[in-house]
């Protein structure tokens, strides 16, 4: 449900799926999407890894479309480079069709090496090859063929000209790009206490008015989260080990910069993205355990009082 902060500030607040923590199984998968379509929250999230022991995106959100009714189910991100288009053009469609038109298609081009090479898959210029990947998508649903001398490819998608899609662009050349097929932005913060967002998604309207789009983009924010006893240090261990990648020194540095460990603080994050005009934000779970959902539904009715 959209969430009123003042008079003229409107949120909605999601959550993701504890995807990115190993040994997610299926009683533990299946009461996390029933508490989430029984609450408060707007979208079921799910975000790509592949060299990393998490459940894989596109099979997870099918799991989680057949197991609830009412939310959003939201890809955050699908590293589109590494995939054939026409094979994700056909998988999302399907998807839509089988969550009844829920679906919502965040697309992006990673920064991990590793993960495309899992996928034998290459590197170099991505961000051009995602541009030319939604054009080819976009054809397909329409119910054009991919190609000539091909039949077209189905199944058509729920949603008229497919699912919304969204950037998970960072850089601002990769903004501007977005700007000609994004509906928004689907971003993430480390700190969304303590970081300039207005000045982030005016960057990112400034891009849409020189892209000469009249809809102003919508904006959609994710952040790491913690509640509970032992809060601040299992978000911390959390984020280093989500950014191991990076080298032990530099994890720990970007690890430090997560605040989003008590109540207060994720509902001061809420209160002042709201503020800055995000529409959208995701809460991103360090546990796996159920009864997260439930605490950070606590949360959302407490903001929305």
């Amino acid at each position: 449900m959209p969430l009123v902060v003042g008079p003229e500030c409107l949120v909605e607040i999601g959550l993701t799926l504890p995807t990115m923590i190993a040994g997610l199984d299926r009683p533990t998968l299946a009461e996390w999407c029933r508490r989430v379509d029984a609450g408060p929250f707007s979208t079921l999230a799910v975000g790509e890894r592949i060299a990393y022991p998490n459940s894989e995106l596109l099979v997870t959100l099918s799991v989680a479309a057949a197991l609830t009714e009412r939310v959003r189910i939201m890809s955050t991100v699908v590293i589109l480079p590494m995939h054939p288009a026409v094979e994700i053009a056909k998988q999302a469609a399907t998807l839509d069709v089988v969550s009844g038109g829920r679906l919502v298609l965040g697309l992006g081009v990673g920064g991990r090496d590793e993960d495309y090479r899992a996928l034998e898959a290459r590197f170099d210029h991505r961000h051009q090859r995602l541009d030319d990947q939604v054009a080819l998508m976009r054809r397909v649903w329409a119910g054009d063929p991919p190609f000539t001398d091909m039949a077209p490819v189905g199944p058509a998608p729920v949603q008229s000209g497919g699912p919304p899609l969204y950037s998970g662009a960072l850089g601002p050349k990769a903004i501007a790009r977005s700007a000609q097929w994004a509906e928004g932005i689907c971003g993430f913060v480390l700190d969304p206490v303590g970081e300039d967002h207005r000045a982030t998604f005016g960057r990112i309207e400034s891009a849409w008015s020189a892209a000469g789009r009249v809809d102003p983009p919508r904006h959609v924010s994710s952040f790491w989260y913690s509640l509970g006893d032992g809060g601040q240090g299992r978000l911390s261990d959390y984020a280093r080990g989500y950014l191991g990648i990076f080298g032990d020194e530099a994890a720990t540095a970007m690890a430090a910069l997560a605040t989003a460990w008590s109540a207060d603080r994720v509902l001061d994050g809420f209160g002042r993205l709201a503020e800055a005009g995000c529409d959208e934000v995701l809460l991103v779970p360090t546990s796996m355990d159920p009864d997260e959902v439930d605490q950070a539904a606590e949360l959302v009715s407490a903001f929305n009082r």
